[in-house]
């Protein structure tokens, strides 16, 4: 059973993620749909999971695992610039539950914390050109469209455009 419940979304709950979380960040992070669409290139075995998950809370980084009725789905997490007033997004949710909403409102949760609870003022995240999945959680969640980097990225045998979005304060209610 994941950690206890530390936000909630409108169709999800956000727990920290514990070790006995490894198995299921490990899957996630190794399946080849999942994978693809974050750019990394190196399968991650048990033990660097492992060092990943005992890492948190070494940081400015908030790591959520993702839940619906206590089941994980996915993964959300923010890296704060407290100097800067800002914080990068991240956040994956397996194939099998995709579709459902999940990530969406991982993201209009987190952004809200990062507002809210972290006096941040805006919220960043990117998303590879192929990956039209991404864009849409991101649209869905009020989040604009600031820029591209052309070329920026080579994932899957070929260069990809890193399309650059953000999330101002004042502009997260304007869709939730």
């Amino acid at each position: 059973m994941p950690g206890p419940v530390f936000l909630r979304g409108a169709r999800v709950e956000l727990r920290p993620v514990e070790k006995a979380d490894v198995e299921f960040v490990q899957q996630l992070v190794n399946d080849p749909e999942v994978w693809s669409m974050l750019g990394s290139h190196r399968p991650k075995n048990r033990k660097q999971e492992l060092e990943w998950v005992e890492s948190i809370g070494d940081d400015t980084d908030d790591q959520f695992l993702v839940c619906d009725d206590g089941d994980p789905v996915g993964l959300v997490g923010m890296h704060p610039n407290e100097t800067w007033g800002t914080a990068e997004l991240g956040y994956m949710v397996s194939p099998e539950a995709w579709g459902n909403g999940y990530c969406t409102d991982a993201v209009r949760t987190v952004s809200r914390y990062a507002f809210e609870e972290r006096r941040l003022h805006k919220v960043v995240a990117e998303a590879y050109d192929h990956n039209v999945g991404s864009q849409r959680v991101l649209e869905k969640a009020g989040f604009t469209l600031e820029g591209t980097h052309r070329e920026e990225a080579y994932v899957g045998g070929e260069y990809r455009d890193l399309l650059h979005y953000g999330l101002l304060e004042d502009e997260l209610n304007r869709v939730v």
